[in-house]
């Protein structure tokens, strides 16, 4: 098994930055959804409710990030490092709020005229814990970036073409990877040999990861993540068919980082089969 891709997501919920290799930090990789898109109410924005967000393609640059998107002039927004924490939350029904940075009106301006709708930008400065400990089966810590609940996310090729072949059967269109937004794609692995790998830990250049799960997917999977559009019920609907497992629409393999360090684009990827699963910890 080897890694086939990386990809991080600077801002949550816009378009991926694609990478040759990716330095590894408690928290996921560096870089990945450390900004978020938040209401008035300090809730994150997300595509469930506007895809365009695929279409904005924010890029990094030491100490902040340049937001970019079709028809509009590129803004350059520095990390809010000053100012008064505010508070954010990643989902409106999550039990706390975290305390993040607002980023300014020149770029609350700047998003608001993209996406029609009256948002903010912030900045989490410290990765803190966003989910109440008990939610999850494997807890990731107290070190989260703005991730729904796990640092990273991994897919393997071989389980997408299984699922593309269902589609086929399904006379639906095949679902790219981008679809299901990962950070690291692994090929060279059976299809679904990931259901297998939950609570052991996963060798990948020089770090070390716990495998913590299946990811329950949601109506992201049925936006094109090149144009913004929705594309009707598919893939999501076939993936539900043939994919729900405790009551979850699975496709995807929830990390956390153990052994930091850098992975990259051909590492070799090693499960630690000789070990035995580990026990949950608290969940989260």
């Amino acid at each position: 098994m080897r890694v086939a891709a990386l990809h991080t997501y600077p801002v949550k919920g816009c378009h991926r930055l694609d990478h040759d290799a990716a330095r590894v930090e408690p928290w996921g990789l560096a870089g990945d959804r450390r900004w978020m898109i938040v209401d008035a109410d300090g809730v994150g924005v997300t595509q469930r409710r506007h895809p365009a967000l695929a279409t904005l393609r924010p890029t990094l640059r030491s100490g902040g990030l340049v937001l970019r998107g079709p028809g509009h002039p590129d803004l350059d927004v520095p990390e809010p490092t000053g100012g008064e924490p505010t508070p954010a939350r990643t989902f409106r029904h999550r039990k706390f709020d975290v305390e993040a940075r607002a980023a300014g009106p020149a770029a609350d301006a700047w998003l608001t005229t993209a996406l029609g709708h009256p948002v903010r930008l912030v900045w989490l400065a410290r990765p803190t814990r966003h989910i109440a400990r008990g939610d999850r089966r494997h807890d990731p810590g107290d070190q989260v970036s703005f991730a729904d609940a796990y640092p990273l996310l991994l897919t393997v090729t071989a389980s997408l073409d299984a699922l593309n072949g269902w589609l086929a059967e399904a006379d639906a269109a095949p679902a790219p990877m981008a679809r299901f937004r990962p950070n690291l794609v692994v090929e060279g692995a059976p299809a679904w040999a990931e259901d297998g790998w939950t609570g052991r830990d996963l060798r990948i250049g020089d770090s070390v990861f716990r495998a913590a799960g299946g990811c329950d997917r949601c109506a992201v999977t049925t936006v094109d993540q090149e144009t913004g559009t929705r594309t009707g019920q598919e893939p999501l609907r076939t993936l539900a068919r043939h994919r729900r497992i405790d009551r979850a629409v699975v496709f995807g393999l929830n990390l956390v980082p153990v052994a930091v360090g850098t992975v990259a684009v051909g590492d070799p990827v090693r499960l630690a089969t000789d070990d035995p699963p580990r026990a949950s910890g608290s969940a989260s």
